[in-house]
C-alpha cells in the first residue's frame, strides 16, 4: 500500500468529516452596527451609521430592500410634510428628481427599491440579503452577537452549513416584527390596551361606522338559519365593550400595484385554490348597496406615475383579509410563510372573483378586467408584491411609551428625534355577528379609528430604546413603544425613515460615548441630526414655517387657518378686505451662498367660498408680488399660486451675500385674488 496515497486519502476523509464544523466555525464579522431588516428604515439606519464613520452590516430576511415602500405602498402616507426631515426628505427629492419634479411622494416599486440601493451603493454599506436571524447572545445586558442562517436555500448554499455569526457593539431593529427585540428578550405587547391602562379613549375594542358593512347584511350560510354556520371570514367571537383591552390586531393587506396599460398589463387569472365561497360576504354588501364603480367603493384606487395604481381596502370586505393574522406577531418562520401565502392567495382571488364572478354586476366586472399585473414590476415574484403590509405586530415596552396624549400634543417630549403627524389609525381587527337595534344578526367590522386634526408632534427617543435594565446596545425604530392607538399615527414608512436615522446616529454617539443607548447625550444627538441631515455634511437647507415667531413678521390682518394642505401647523391667508398686508420670512444672517428658492402652495378647504369642498383653488391669486432681499439688492418677483397641489413652487437660483438680513416677502399688493403665506425653503445649491 502506498503511504503517500494512503495518507492523501486519510486526509480527505478527515477533511469531509469536519467540513460542516469547519464551515459553522468560521470567524464572525465583526462592525460597529448591525441593522436588521432592509426595509426602507433599515436602508437609512445602514446608511446613516456608514455616513456617520462606522463600519456596518445590513441583514435582510427577503431577496428585496425597502420594506413596504417598494412593497406597493406608492400613495405615501404622510399627514404632514412638515414632519418628515433628513434622510427621509431627500428619498422623496430622489423620487421627485426621478420623475422631474423638486419632489414627489407617489411612485413606482421598482423605482423605490432602485433608490434604496442606491443608498447602500454610494455608502459601501456591506448587505446580507436572504439571511434571516437564528439566535441572539446576551451577557450582561448587551447583545454581543447574532447568528443569522439563509431566509430559504439556493443553488449555492444547497446542502452546506451557512450561518454566520455577526458581533457588532450596536445593533438596530428595523423588521416589522421586532424579532431581534423579541429574541434578546426585550419587553415587548401585541394587540391593542384597555383604554384605562394609558388614560386614552380610542384604544381598545371599537365599534364604529367607518369601512363597515351596510346594515342587515345577513352573516349565515343559509340567511337567516345560524345552524347552517357563518360564512367565510366571520368570527364566531363576542363584541366586547368598546375601551376593552384586546388580543385581536389590525388586518393586514398588499398594497396593490396594477397597471390599466394594456403594453404593460398581465391578466388577472384565476388562482391556485381559488374558492369563491370566500367572497360570499362582498356579495351581499353588493346586494345591499350596489356601488357604480370599484374606486373609492371596494377598493381605494390611487394614481401611480405611468398608469400603475396603489391600492387600498376600502369599505366593508375588501383587500384587508380581517382575523387572519392573528398568529403572525409571535409566529414562526414557516407559520408566517403560511400566512403570508393565505393573503395573496385572498387578495388574488378577491381581484379574480370581482372580474369574473357572473353574480358581480357587470359594470364592476368589466372595470375590474380593465387591471392587470404590471409586466415591469416584481419581476422575480411573478409580478406581485414582495411584501405583505404588516401594519402592526411586536411593538416595544421601553423607557417611554408614547400614547393618545402624545398625539394629541396633551403631553409633549423633549426628547424628540423625529416627529409624527398622522391620523391615529387602525384598521380593522375583528369581522363578528352583531344584533341590531330590533334583535337581528348582521355582520359587523370591529377596530376601525381613524381620529385625526392634530399638528405634527415629536416622537420620544425613550420610546426607541428598552428599558434601562433590559438591552443596553439596541435600538428599535420601527416596533417602537408605543399604545396601539398611538402606534397607529406614528407607524407611517416616511416617519420610520427618519426613527432609523434617529437611532443610527444614536448608535454611532453610544459608541463614541462609551454608554447605554439609554444614557446618551440626547441634546447633543438633536444637535447633530439638524446640524447634518443628509449624513454628508453639506449646508442645511433653510425651512422657515409661517408659525415660526422668530424668524416671520406680519403686517396686517391676516387669517390663520389650520385645514387644508398647509405646511406644517397652519397658513396664513388673505381676507381681501383690511388693506395692504405683508409676510417676511427672514433668513439667518450668516448663510451667504446660492440658492434655489421655494414657496409651499397649500391646497385649501373650503376655498372660493365653498366651505368644506376640498381643492377649489379660484379665490387663490394667479399673481401674487414676493419680494427677495438677498442681502445686497431686492428683487420683485412673480408668483402664480393657483396651481392645485399641496406642493413646492420653484422661484428660481439666487445668490444671497452678506450686508443686510436676508428675507423673502409676501405682500397683497395688487394681488386679484386671496394671498396665501406659508412655508418657504432655501436649498443650498452645490
Amino acid at each position: 500500500m502506498n503511504p503517500t496515497v494512503s495518507a492523501c486519502h486519510t486526509g480527505k476523509l478527515l477533511l469531509f468529516l469536519f467540513l460542516p464544523f469547519l464551515i459553522r466555525a468560521q470567524s464572525p464579522t465583526v462592525v460597529d452596527v448591525c441593522v436588521y431588516g432592509g426595509t426602507s428604515a433599515g436602508v437609512m439606519a445602514a446608511y446613516a451609521a456608514k455616513k456617520a464613520g462606522k463600519s456596518v452590516v445590513l441583514i435582510e430576511p427577503s431577496r428585496h430592500l425597502g420594506g413596504l415602500t417598494s412593497g406597493g405602498l406608492g400613495a405615501t402616507d404622510i399627514g404632514n410634510k412638515f414632519a418628515i426631515t433628513g434622510l427621509a426628505r431627500d428619498f422623496y427629492r430622489r423620487i421627485g428628481k426621478h420623475y422631474g419634479k423638486f419632489e414627489q411622494w407617489t411612485f413606482e416599486p421598482h423605482v423605490a427599491e432602485s433608490l434604496f440601493k442606491q443608498y447602500l451603493n454610494e455608502a459601501r454599506v456591506p448587505v446580507r440579503m436572504n439571511y434571516r436571524l437564528a439566535a441572539v447572545e446576551t451577557q450582561k445586558n448587551r447583545i454581543t452577537a447574532i447568528t443569522i442562517e439563509p431566509s430559504s436555500p439556493t443553488p449555492q448554499t444547497a446542502g452546506r452549513a451557512t450561518t454566520q455569526i455577526i458581533q457588532a457593539k450596536q445593533f438596530i431593529d428595523c423588521t416589522y416584527e421586532g424579532d431581534l427585540m423579541a429574541k434578546a428578550g426585550v419587553a415587548f405587547t401585541v394587540g391593542r390596551e384597555s383604554n384605562n391602562q394609558y388614560g386614552e379613549t380610542w384604544n381598545g375594542v371599537q365599534l364604529l361606522d367607518k369601512h363597515q358593512f351596510p346594515d342587515g347584511v345577513d352573516p349565515y350560510r343559509v340567511p337567516g338559519k345560524p345552524e347552517s354556520g357563518l360564512l367565510w371570514g366571520i368570527s364566531d367571537a363576542r363584541l366586547t365593550a368598546n375601551g376593552t383591552s384586546s388580543p385581536a390586531i389590525q388586518a393586514y393587506n398588499y398594497r396593490m400595484c396594477l397597471t390599466d396599460d394594456p403594453a404593460n398589463r398581465l391578466p388577472i387569472t384565476r388562482p391556485e385554490g381559488y374558492d369563491s365561497t370566500k367572497y360570499e360576504l362582498l356579495l351581499r354588501q353588493i346586494a345591499k348597496k350596489e356601488p357604480k364603480e370599484l374606486t373609492w367603493n371596494l377598493m381605494h384606487f390611487v394614481s401611480m406615475p405611468n398608469r400603475k395604481t396603489d391600492i387600498n381596502n376600502c369599505g366593508g370586505f375588501s383587500t384587508d383579509m380581517i382575523g387572519a393574522n392573528y398568529d403572525y406577531p409571535n409566529a414562526d418562520y414557516a407559520r408566517r410563510a403560511e400566512i403570508i401565502r393565505e393573503h395573496e392567495l385572498y387578495t388574488k382571488g378577491l381581484f379574480y372573483f370581482i372580474g369574473h364572478d357572473p353574480r358581480i354586476p357587470k359594470h364592476l366586472r368589466d372595470e375590474m378586467l380593465q387591471w392587470g399585473y404590471p409586466k415591469d414590476e416584481y419581476r422575480d415574484n411573478d409580478h406581485f408584491s414582495h411584501q405583505l403590509y404588516i401594519r402592526e405586530a411586536r411593538r416595544m415596552v421601553g423607557e417611554y411609551v408614547m400614547t393618545q396624549a402624545n398625539c394629541e400634543s396633551k403631553v409633549v417630549v423633549r426628547d424628540g428625534v423625529g416627529m409624527a403627524a398622522y391620523t391615529m389609525d387602525s384598521h380593522n381587527c375583528q369581522r363578528l355577528v352583531v344584533n341590531d337595534n330590533k334583535g337581528v344578526p348582521m355582520v359587523r367590522n370591529e377596530g376601525d379609528v381613524q381620529v385625526g386634526g392634530f399638528p405634527p408632534y415629536p416622537v420620544s427617543y425613550r420610546a426607541l430604546v428598552p428599558r434601562r435594565e433590559s438591552i443596553q446596545n439596541l435600538i428599535v425604530p420601527v416596533c417602537l413603544s408605543a399604545s396601539h392607538i398611538a402606534y397607529g399615527s406614528i407607524r407611517m414608512e416616511p416617519v420610520f425613515m427618519v426613527l432609523a436615522q434617529s437611532a443610527a446616529v444614536a448608535a454611532c454617539q453610544a459608541i463614541d460615548e462609551g454608554k447605554a443607548v439609554q444614557d446618551i447625550n440626547i441634546t447633543r444627538l438633536q444637535t447633530r441630526l439638524a446640524q447634518n441631515p443628509l449624513m454628508n455634511g453639506s449646508l442645511p437647507e433653510i425651512l422657515i414655517d409661517n408659525d415660526d415667531t422668530t424668524r416671520v413678521r406680519i403686517v396686517g390682518n391676516w387669517l390663520r387657518e389650520t385645514k387644508g394642505g398647509k405646511y406644517g401647523l397652519s397658513m396664513l391667508v388673505d381676507d381681501g378686505i383690511s388693506g395692504p398686508k405683508s409676510v417676511r420670512f427672514i433668513l439667518p444672517q450668516n448663510r451667504p451662498g446660492r440658492y434655489a428658492v421655494y414657496v409651499y402652495n397649500p391646497i385649501r378647504l373650503g376655498g372660493g367660498g365653498n366651505p368644506g369642498e376640498y381643492g377649489r383653488q379660484t379665490d387663490k391669486a394667479s399673481q401674487v408680488v414676493v419680494r427677495l432681499n438677498t442681502g445686497s439688492a431686492v428683487k420683485t418677483l412673480a408668483l402664480n399660486q393657483q396651481p392645485q397641489a399641496n406642493d413646492w413652487i420653484n422661484l428660481g437660483e439666487h445668490q444671497l451675500t452678506t450686508g443686510k438680513t436676508p428675507y423673502l416677502e409676501f405682500s397683497n399688493e395688487g394681488a386679484a385674488g386671496v394671498v396665501v403665506a406659508d412655508a418657504v425653503l432655501f436649498v443650498p445649491v452645490k
